[in-house]
C-alpha cells in the first residue's frame, strides 16, 4: 500500500474586504499567514506546506517562512472564487512539478484566518482521518446553548430547537460548529466532487476557544488574547 503524501494547502489571496491585506496583517508579532505556515511546518505528518496566492507580497513573505509557493491566476483570486477551485489548481501544478500521483495525495486544507490551531491538532486530526478511513474530515468546536433563529416571510422561527418546548440544558443534544481550522480529504475525491467534504465525513473536535476566526478588525484583538493566554507563541 502506498504511503500517503500529505500536503498542507493554505489559500491566501491578496484582496480582502473586512481587513485590508488581511493575510499579512500583524498578529501577536508576526504576519497572519505565518501562524498557519509555522503550525503546518511544526506538524510531524505533513510532507509539504503550500501557499496558493495571487499576491507577490504574500508569496515573498510566505516563501521566507518556508512555504512552497504556487501562483494563483486572477480568475481564481476574486471574492467569488472558491477555496476548492484554488486548491484544485494548486494540486494540478504541484503534482506535475513534483511527479506525484494525485491518488497518493492527502490534502490538509488550512485557512490562514483560523490561527488558533496547534501543530498537534493537525497531527491528531490526520490520525483520526486515517484510522477511521474517512473520505473527508472537518474540525469543529462544541458550542453550548446555541439557539439559532431564522426570519422568513416576516416571521421568526427557531432553527435548531423548538421554542415551544425548550429542553433543559443538560437534556439538549451536544451541538458542534464547524470552526474552519482544519479540513482533510483526498486529492482525487476533491477533483471528482469539487467539494472539501464528501463521502464518509468525520470530525476532529477542538477546544471552544479555537472557534474564533479573523474576519473583521475586532477579531484581531480577541484572537491575539487567546494566542497569549494559551501560550501559542511559545
Amino acid at each position: 500500500m502506498t504511503k500517503d503524501h500529505v500536503v498542507a494547502i493554505i489559500p491566501a489571496r491578496g484582496g480582502s474586504i473586512g481587513i485590508p491585506n488581511k493575510n499579512i496583517v500583524q498578529l501577536a508579532g508576526k504576519p497572519l499567514v505565518a501562524w498557519t505556515i509555522d503550525q503546518a511546518l511544526g506538524s510531524k505528518s505533513i510532507n509539504e506546506v503550500i501557499v496558493s496566492t495571487d499576491s507577490k507580497e504574500i508569496a515573498t513573505l510566505a516563501s521566507s517562512w518556508g512555504a512552497y509557493i504556487i501562483s494563483r491566476p486572477k480568475e481564481l483570486s476574486g471574492a467569488e472564487a472558491s477555496s476548492e477551485d484554488a486548491i484544485i489548481h494548486a494540486l494540478e501544478i504541484y503534482s506535475k512539478k513534483c511527479n506525484i500521483k494525485l491518488s497518493d495525495i492527502v490534502v490538509m486544507f488550512l485557512q490562514a484566518t483560523s490561527p488558533l490551531r496547534k501543530s498537534d491538532d493537525i497531527d491528531l486530526a490526520l490520525l483520526q482521518f486515517q484510522k477511521n478511513n474517512y473520505d473527508s474530515l472537518f474540525s469543529c468546536s462544541i458550542v453550548p446553548d446555541l439557539t439559532l433563529w431564522t426570519f422568513v416571510e416576516d416571521k421568526w422561527e427557531s432553527s435548531n430547537f423548538d421554542y415551544r418546548n425548550r429542553q433543559m440544558r443538560q437534556n439538549s443534544a451536544t451541538q458542534y460548529v464547524e470552526n474552519g481550522s482544519i479540513y482533510i480529504f483526498r486529492a482525487k475525491r476533491l477533483m471528482r466532487e469539487k467539494n472539501r467534504l464528501s463521502g464518509r465525513i468525520g470530525s476532529y473536535v477542538m477546544e471552544p476557544w479555537q472557534v474564533h476566526e479573523i474576519d473583521e478588525p475586532d477579531d484581531l484583538n480577541l484572537v491575539e488574547y487567546f494566542i497569549n493566554e494559551k501560550k501559542l507563541a511559545e
